[in-house]
C-alpha cells in the first residue's frame, strides 16, 4: 500500500504541501526534456501517478483504506483530466509559481513624469515657490475613472464566465492535459465594457493641463531633482497617479558667478581710490552691502563676505560672496592730470630727473606710464 509514498519518498503521513514539494524534486529531474532516457521517461511517468493519487484527497483516503485506487486508469493512458493533477502542477514545476489566482484588474498606476523648470539664480540662493503648467493624463470627469458610460458598469465575460481564461485540451507525451490562455473577448479581465465611456475611450482618464504650485528649495542647482509622488499621470481605469519628477535649470546670472554653494562678483575700484582707500557699496541679493577698500589695495584681491552666498541644499548656513577687485588705470589723462601724476612720481622717486620713467620700471606709477603712451 505504501507504493506510491515509496516512488515519492515520502511517508504515509506527509502533509498535502510535503507530497507537492517532493513530486516537484523528482519531475525536475525525471522529466523527458530534461532526462531523455527511456529509464527516467518511465519514472516520470511512476512518480505522476503517484502524484496524481496522493495530491487528490479523496483519492488518497480511497488508497490509503483499501490499497487501490478504486477504479482509476493505473495504466496512466487516459491522462490527469478529472483529478486533482492538472496542468497547472507541471507549471508550477517549471517556471516557479502557480497560475493566476483570478483576472487582473483594469486598474494600472499612471506612468511617472519629468519636466524641466527653469529659475533664477537668486531663487536658488533663497528657494521660491513656482507655479508650473503641466499636460498630463487626468482622471476622466465623465466616467470618474469606471470606464463606463455613467450608469453602466462592467459586465462578466460570457466566454470565460468572469475567469479571464479559457481551457482548452492538449495532447502532450504526458497525455492529454488542460492548458489555460488569456480570454480573447474580455483580454483576460473577466470583465467587458458594452458601453464605453465616449469622452475617454473606455480608458478611464484624459489629457489635460493643469497648474501646480511647487516648492523648490534653497540650494538647487542645474540637473537637480524633485520628487513630487502622486502627481504624474493617472492611471487607467482609475488607478493612482505616477510621481512627478521636476528637474531644475538654473539661468546664468548677470553680475554673479557661482561655484558650489559660493558667489563670485568683479567689482571695479579707481586707481586713486585703491591707493587711498575708500568704502563702496555693492549690491547683492541680499540688499547693499558696504565694502571697505583698505589703501594700497591691489588688483586680482579678492574680499569675502561670510554667509552671502548659496544656502546649503543638505544642511544649515549659506556659501560666501568672494569679491573680486579689479583696479582701474585712468585713460586719457589731460595736461594738468599729467603733470599731478608727474609731480606724484617725482615725490615717490618712480621718475629720473629728466623727466622720464625710472629705468627699473619698478613703481606703480612708471607702468602706468607704461600702458598709457603718448595718450
Amino acid at each position: 500500500m505504501s507504493n506510491h509514498y515509496e516512488a515519492l519518498g515520502v511517508s504515509q503521513g506527509a502533509s498535502s504541501e510535503e507530497i507537492k514539494k517532493a513530486y516537484r524534486k523528482l519531475a525536475r529531474k525525471l522529466h523527458p526534456d530534461v532526462n531523455p532516457g527511456p529509464d527516467a521517461s518511465e519514472e516520470f511517468k511512476r512518480v505522476s501517478h503517484a502524484y496524481e493519487v496522493l495530491s487528490d484527497p479523496q483519492k488518497r483516503r480511497v488508497y490509503d483504506t483499501t490499497g487501490n485506487e478504486n477504479g482509476t486508469d493505473n495504466g496512466f493512458g487516459s491522462g490527469y483530466s478529472g483529478s486533482g493533477f492538472a496542468f497547472q502542477d507541471i507549471f508550477e514545476t517549471f517556471f516557479g509559481g502557480g497560475g493566476p489566482s483570478g483576472p487582473p484588474s483594469r486598474t494600472r498606476r499612471g506612468q511617472d513624469a519629468l519636466i524641466n523648470v527653469r529659475i533664477d539664480l537668486k531663487d536658488a540662493v533663497f528657494g521660491i515657490n513656482k507655479k508650473i503648467e503641466v499636460d498630463t493624463a487626468a482622471v476622466c470627469g465623465t466616467c470618474d475613472g469606471t470606464c463606463c458610460q455613467p450608469g453602466t458598469s462592467p459586465q462578466t465575460c460570457d466566454i470565460c464566465g468572469g475567469s479571464g481564461q479559457v481551457q482548452r485540451a492538449v495532447r502532450s507525451i504526458l497525455g492529454q492535459v488542460m492548458t489555460s490562455a488569456p480570454c480573447g473577448t474580455c483580454q483576460g479581465f473577466g470583465t467587458v465594457i458594452p458601453n464605453p465611456c465616449h469622452e475617454c475611450k473606455g480608458e478611464g482618464r484624459v489629457r489635460a493641463r493643469r497648474s501646480l504650485t511647487i516648492k523648490i528649495p534653497a540650494g538647487v542647482s542645474t540637473g537637480t531633482r524633485i520628487q513630487l509622488s502622486g502627481q504624474g499621470e493617472a492611471g487607467t481605469a482609475g488607478g493612482p497617479q505616477g510621481d512627478l519628477y521636476i528637474e531644475i535649470r538654473v539661468n546664468t546670472d548677470s553680475t554673479f558667478l557661482r561655484d558650489g554653494d559660493d558667489l563670485h562678483v568683479t567689482m571695479s575700484v579707481p586707481m586713486t581710490a585703491a591707493a587711498l582707500g575708500t568704502a563702496v557699496n555693492l549690491n547683492t541679493f541680499d540688499g547693499e552691502q558696504e565694502l571697505a577698500i583698505k589703501p594700497g589695495t591691489q588688483s586680482g584681491e579678492v574680499l569675502t563676505l561670510r554667509g552671502l552666498g548659496v544656502t546649503h541644499l543638505r544642511g544649515q548656513g549659506r556659501g560666501d560672496l568672494q569679491v573680486h577687485l579689479n583696479v582701474e588705470t585712468p585713460r586719457n589723462v589731460d595736461a594738468a592730470q599729467e603733470e599731478l601724476l608727474r609731480r606724484l612720481a617725482e615725490l615717490r622717486g618712480e621718475e629720473s630727473t629728466e623727466g622720464q620713467l625710472a629705468s627699473s620700471g619698478s613703481g606703480v606709477f612708471a607702468r602706468l606710464r607704461e600702458r598709457l603712451g603718448n595718450l
